[in-house]
């Protein structure tokens, strides 16, 4: 019988997951800290305590030290009530990360794809030595999320294509379910970035941005209303395929070197841009792109910049006039090289050719963005399951 509104279960429902988001973000607390950040009296708070740690959700994390009287014991959610793992999947290599439910990364491994060609096989292997290296069991882990290149269905959640990965096709996802669970949810790797950085970057409470990524290949991660947008096939922000002028436009659909701005941006364009300005990186003969960028800046070479930034200006003024979203965060190899020297030369060139003038700023997430963005999209699902399940 479906339970009506005000009812005193709904009601302590409502209070133990208000609490748990509490102790997650604000914690440890009091139990009259509780009360003061959620309204409810000490007595209330107390109950309330004592039902979670009860259910092994809350636990005793030291005292506050007050004036007098004895010291008020503080409580933080049990960090080993639930385990989630995100994944990055590239063409040399599969990371795999476990975190707890207050997500505190305790593993994190990188295995050679190359060891089983079966993707399934791979990324159940990179669980298990995950797993193994924290010390818990694959059963414990609540939710899984992938991040690849590609194109996901935003419906099926399979792989539709990855050019990179031509082995991840359609078909995976239910293999992985059958491996690891229903709760395994694969994403496409720039989206999970613009997560990350929602999470602990540059976009942190920010509810529309946009995430320029550029790199090996360039992709756009949208976050329009603080929710992704990934468009009705799962091809949103496929922005190397942008028609550029100047650029030829593509030469067949299924190869992304031929997308315009791909030719503007891509790494071989990149190369011959520093080659032109004389920038090469000392004592590398194959350094990569970022690293060009970097020995750009660091040598003062304005006129390798000023042209990086006037290309990578294209691409932002096209997502500006069309989403107008505020924010645009430079991520990728290109964007983490260039840091806020690039990003505030890009910001200039993008007001000389675009009515609107987003703030453009670099990457601020510490770390491999793709498998931050992945905890975070896992947190959020486990959260979801295991505190709205507490009486």
């Amino acid at each position: 019988m479906p339970q009506r509104p005000g009812t005193p279960r709904l009601l302590r429902q409502i209070n133990d997951r208000a609490a748990l988001e509490l102790l997650i973000s604000r914690g440890p607390l009091t139990r009259a800290e509780l009360g003061e950040l959620t309204g409810l009296s000490k007595v209330t708070s107390g109950q309330l305590l004592a039902r979670l740690e009860t259910r092994g959700l809350v636990t005793a994390a030291g005292e506050r030290p007050g004036g007098r009287g004895p010291n008020a014991a503080l409580y933080g959610v049990n960090p080993s009530s639930a385990y989630v793992a995100g994944l990055e999947v590239l063409p040399d290599g599969v990371t795999a990360a476990v975190a707890d439910i207050t997500g505190t990364v305790v593993a994190q491994v990188t295995v050679d794809p190359t060891e089983a060609r079966d993707p399934v096989r791979i990324v159940h292997e990179a669980v298990q030595r995950a797993c193994g290296t924290a010390g818990i069991e694959v059963a414990r882990l609540r939710c899984f999320v992938i991040g690849t290149r590609g194109v996901v269905d935003p419906v099926t959640g399979d792989v539709r294509y990855s050019v990179d990965l031509p082995t991840w096709h359609v078909g995976i996802l239910a293999g992985l379910r059958g491996l690891l669970g229903e709760c395994v949810i694969i994403e496409n790797d720039v989206n999970l970035a613009a997560l990350a950085e929602q999470a602990y970057g540059a976009a942190r409470g920010a509810d529309d941005f946009v995430i320029l990524w550029t790199g090996v290949g360039q992709g756009l991660g949208v976050m329009l209303g603080g929710r992704l947008h990934r468009g009705i096939t799962g091809g949103a922000g496929e922005i190397g395929w942008l028609p550029v002028p100047g650029e030829p436009l593509p030469s067949a659909v299924t190869a992304p070197q031929t997308g315009s701005f791909q030719r503007l941006v891509g790494g071989q364009a990149l190369r011959n841009l520093a080659r032109a300005h004389g920038v090469t990186a000392a004592d590398d003969p194959d350094p990569t792109v970022a690293d060009l960028v970097r020995t750009a800046i660091d040598a003062g070479s304005e006129a390798f910049v000023e042209d990086l930034a006037g290309r990578l200006a294209v691409g932002v003024a096209a997502v500006a006039v069309v989403l107008d979203p505020g924010l645009v965060v430079l991520g990728g190899d290109v964007g983490r090289a260039g840091g806020s020297h690039l990003a505030e030369r890009v910001e200039e060139a993008v007001a000389q050719v675009c009515p609107s003038r987003p703030t453009v700023v670099a990457t601020a997430v510490e770390g491999n963005p793709v498998l931050m963005g992945a905890i975070v999209a896992a947190l959020d699902r486990a959260r979801e399951e295991v505190f709205s399940d507490t009486v």
